[in-house]
This record gives C-alpha cells, structure tokens and sequence, in this order.
C-alpha cells in the first residue's frame, strides 16, 4: 500500500529511472560492523535504528532478491525479490550486533508473512541477511530467544547476504527529512513514541551521515 501511495503522491516529483546503485558486502574499515535487516517499510526501520547510540548510519535499500541495480518503483512490482531492509553501520564496541538483533525484534511484527500493517508483499518481509557465520549464529540464537514474547510464530528469513542495493536518494533519512508527510504522522511517529516510552531507542537520532 505505501509504494501504491507514495508514487501516486510524488510521481511528478520524484525520478524513478535511475538505478539503485550496489555496495559491497564486506565492511571496509576495521572500526565499524555492518548490519542488514528488513522489516516492513525502510523508512520505519531507518528512523528506529537511527536512534540508537552506537550507530553510525543507517542507509536505505534493497536485498535479497535476483534483479540487479532495483529502483524502487521496480521493488514495488513485488516480481524482483527483493525486501526493503537498511543497512546498518555500527561501533561495536558501543552496541553489539545481539543488541541491534534485539532492538529488531521490538521494531516490527515478525509474526506476519509478507507483510508489516497495511503495507503487503514480499518486499516487505521480515528477513535478516548475514555477512559471515557468526552474525548466522547470532540471528538464529536471538530468533529463538526472541518468540517467546510472540504468540505466533516468527517467520523472518535468516539469509546470507548477496548484494546490498542503496535506494535513491529521497528515501535517505526519510522520517527526519519528511515529518509531516501522511505516512510518516500515521505509521512512524507513532512506532517511534511507543519504542520511545519503553526506552528502546533515544528521543533524537543518533547518526550523523
């Protein structure tokens, strides 16, 4: 329902032909760890993830699908397979990967296949896509741990990750960008004031890209 929306109300402002442009899988600084998670629209897991101290930037974009170089106007189309997931930049000697895991948990409804609320497809499934055998291990751990607080059971993918396509750049920063657009008022701020009060995440974000 979101992209169906979203393009409907932007179309003539936005450009939809430029390809989102791949980045490597492998971290390239010694300093810093990289996570991928997807959990229903990008925009709300960016604006959650933003806001934990020890993270360093959250980009939108696109994985775990088969079509190179997406744009989101394609992702939509639900024929690429490819889900809406950030990726996160992290100092893990700040916060660490399980901590990340559990704040992911709290951040959707991993209990629901292919979809988050009104929004419905596969892009939007719950799906944690790993860089090495450890963050394996620690997603299928913490997923265990984690359906105890669920009635049903969760259906979250756990994945290796292939290739990590950045979304265009109106999708950066979204939420911060766009407070008072319908879907952000509606969906967002309200997923941001209830981690909020239960001190799962900070009131401001925390990266500064």
């Amino acid at each position: 329902m979101k992209c169906a929306v979203y393009i409907l109300v932007a179309i003539s402002a936005l450009n939809f032909t430029a390809p989102a442009q791949p980045t490597p899988v492998m971290n390239t600084t010694n300093k810093t760890e990289l996570a991928d998670f997807g959990g229903g629209c990008f925009w709300c897991m960016e604006a959650v993830f933003e806001r934990l101290p020890g993270v360093i930037s959250v980009t939108s974009g696109f994985a775990g699908g088969t079509t190179e170089n997406p744009t989101y106007r394609e992702v939509c189309t639900e024929t690429t397979g490819h889900a809406e997931v950030t990726e996160i930049e992290f100092d893990p000697a700040k916060i660490s990967y399980d901590k990340l895991l559990e704040v992911y948990w709290q951040a959707h409804d991993p209990t629901t296949l292919n979809r988050q609320g009104a929004d419905e497809g596969t892009s939007y499934r719950s799906i944690i896509l790993y860089r090495d055998k450890q963050q394996q291990l620690l997603a299928e751990k913490s997923k265990l741990a984690a359906q105890k607080d669920f009635h049903h059971p969760i259906v979250t993918e756990i994945v290796p990750l292939k290739k990590f396509y950045k979304a265009e750049d109106y999708h950066q920063e979204y939420y911060d960008n766009n407070p008072s657009q319908g879907y952000c008022q509606v969906v967002i701020a309200p997923k941001l004031e209830k981690l909020e009060q239960k001190k799962v995440i900070q009131p401001e974000p925390q990266t500064k890209k």
